[in-house]
């Protein structure tokens, strides 16, 4: 049975969909590592305002307005120093006809309306400075124009008041967000469960034993966990044999432990495809995608888990995650859809007239150039920037036409 790309997606998106929805919730600290990228569970409000007080915007000299309303060059206004304020100290009062030296983000005095900046005095710069409970001030300031009320001044909860609205459930946590969780006075942050995946291979030709006849590594494995780990996937990985009791009986047993099994191989229309043969009896579905590379999928739904079945050369595995997996996941993790761009081919293009092909390129000084179709070519699939898409019932293209490219960062 022959289905189209589209058709195939719109069935992982039924099998996926409610195991992605039934992910449950943890805990994280906001400034754990781990907290980076993940999606939150729940609306979030603030703790604290931000800022979390009224503060100096400037290095200066906090002020009441009305003490320096006459201020002019002709005619300066001198006053005399109070206590200093630095960042950290508990808030101070502003006596009358004073003015306090305020060092940026520390809190404005009681009783100051305005900031002067330091520069803007007619020293232009500090004299000796007395903090609270160290002593008497001595000295003064002298100013030759009036500062406005508010002046370098950033008002508590200017940005965010205390109980309003962070950032919502659903939403992916970005550093910038993260710092204002912290800044709002949260320090944990209830994010959805990492999504458990099984990376199942299968073929009793992979071997780590790369001098074995007929022997081949196993490059699906890690290729498939750093493409899923990307996706803040909890990736754990099995060779799994040629043998469908035993392949079927791990199957089980996986099943309790993640949320979704990914296998690779077995499952084309040769005499030894162990995955077809074990999950087909379960209710498995295995078709042919009109697409290529790739073709052969398959998908099941046990009691417990959810199994994608991809095809077992490299290049067919990989794109296969691409085009089925990638939007699921996206969407999982609140991540932005990818827009493609379009360039002019290179050089002519055929493509199979009723499938949809996607072909690994390169582009070079604005044009694609379309790499070979081979489904096991590993190094060539390694060194490939994008992904062009050749749609069903177009089997000819020539150089220089336009051709919808995707940016392929693997």
């Amino acid at each position: 049975m022959t289905c189209t790309l589209e058709n195939h997606r719109t069935e992982l998106v039924a099998l996926l969909s409610p195991l992605f929805a039934s992910l449950g919730s943890e805990v994280l600290p906001t400034d754990s590592p781990e907290a980076n990228d993940r999606v939150l569970s729940q609306d979030l409000y603030a703790l604290l305002p931000i800022p979390a007080f009224t503060n100096s915007q400037m290095d200066g000299y906090a002020a009441r307005s009305s003490d320096l309303a006459q201020a002019t060059p002709g005619s300066p206004v001198t006053l005399p120093l109070g206590f200093t304020a630095a960042a950290g100290d508990p808030q101070i009062t502003l006596t009358a006809g004073t003015v306090s030296p305020v060092m940026t983000g520390a809190m404005i005095p009681l009783g100051a309306d305005t900031v002067i900046p330091v520069e803007e005095s007619a020293a232009g710069s500090f004299p000796e400075l007395v903090r609270a409970n160290q002593g008497a001030p001595t000295g003064q300031a002298e100013f030759t124009a009036p500062s406005a009320p508010g002046r370098f001044i950033r008002p508590a909860g200017v940005d965010l008041e205390a109980g309003a609205l962070v950032v919502e459930a659903g939403t992916r946590l970005t550093p910038t967000m993260i710092a204002a969780l912290v800044s709002s006075g949260l320090r944990e942050v209830p994010v959805r469960r990492a999504l458990r995946v099984a990376v199942c291979t299968t073929g009793d030709e992979l071997s780590d034993d790369q001098r074995s006849e007929g022997q081949i590594p196993d490059s699906n494995s890690p290729m498939l966990t750093a493409w899923l780990r990307r996706y803040q996937v909890q990736v754990r990985t099995l060779q799994l044999p040629d043998d469908p009791k035993r392949f079927a009986l791990a199957i089980d047993a996986l099943q309790e432990q993640v949320d979704l099994i990914l296998t690779v191989g077995g499952i084309s229309a040769g005499a030894y495809e162990v995955v077809r043969q074990a999950l087909s009896p379960l209710g498995g579905s295995f078709h042919h995608v009109a697409i290529q590379p790739g073709g052969p999928q398959g998908f099941a739904r046990l009691p417990q888990a959810a199994v994608l079945c991809f095809p077992g050369n490299p290049v067919s595995a990989l794109l296969s995650a691409e085009l089925f997996l990638a939007p699921l996941l996206r969407k999982l993790n609140a991540l932005p859809e990818p827009v493609p761009q379009y360039y002019p081919l290179a050089a002519d293009a055929s493509s199979p007239e009723h499938k949809h092909q996607v072909r690994r390129a390169v582009i070079r000084e604005g044009q694609v150039e379309i790499l070979d179709p081979g489904s096991h070519l590993v190094h060539d699939l390694a060194h490939a920037d994008a992904l062009v898409h050749i749609p069903v019932g177009v089997s000819q293209m020539t150089a220089g036409q336009q051709i919808e490219t995707w940016s392929m960062n693997v």
